[in-house]
């Protein structure tokens, strides 16, 4: 396992050991959903995201990546996931407060992506044909409503922590890799309820 798999594999850990000290139901319910919605977006499983259990009827994500954006509705959210399974993308150093209105963290996000797709977010780098990991702190906020479903995400980019590296391919992880390994996590979780 390369130095970008075992943090892949391990992103969802501190929601995990935050849930064994959280005892409110609604927290527990919210950081749960959590969990199942990045473990099912890394596993490429989309709709299952916007599933009724999960998600409200028309969410709405305001997106600082580049140029930002606003999505409105199930389908665009599910175009977003869709557009962004070209690169690998997970979070680390993350630092989660959950409260009834939602979920707060504050996190390193990662990207493993070519330089053609980074020119896409603004970034430029010298050969756009190389893999590069590009990392900046963001917080992303999560409101979710009375029965914890996801009501959006507001992700806030920190520019000033950015930093982009070319990769060795030996460290070069694929998207399917990741899909695997998030629908591997998945039945484990599935076989504990």
């Amino acid at each position: 396992m390369n130095r970008f798999q075992y943090q892949i594999a391990h992103v969802m850990d501190p929601v995990t050991r935050l849930l064994e000290t959280t005892t409110n139901p609604h927290h527990r319910r919210i950081l749960e959903n959590y969990r199942l919605h990045v473990h099912l977006e890394l596993a490429g499983e989309f709709d299952r995201i916007v599933a009724p259990d999960l998600m409200v009827d028309e969410p709405v994500y305001r997106i600082n990546w580049g140029k930002p954006v606003v999505l409105r509705g199930k389908a665009a959210v599910v175009d977003f996931y869709r557009a962004a399974q070209r690169f690998v993308m997970w979070n680390s150093d993350d630092q989660i407060a959950v409260a009834d209105w939602g979920l707060a963290d504050e996190l390193t996000f990662h990207f493993l992506a070519t330089g053609h797709i980074l020119a896409e977010f603004g970034v430029e780098v010298p050969d756009k044909d190389r893999h590069y990991h590009f990392q900046t702190r963001q917080a992303f906020i999560w409101p979710y409503d009375a029965e914890a479903r996801l009501i959006g995400e507001h992700l806030y980019v920190d520019a000033t922590s950015a930093t982009v590296e070319p990769i060795d391919p030996s460290d070069l992880v694929t998207p399917e890799w990741v899909q695997a390994t998030h629908r591997a996590i998945l039945a484990e979780l599935e076989a504990k309820r």
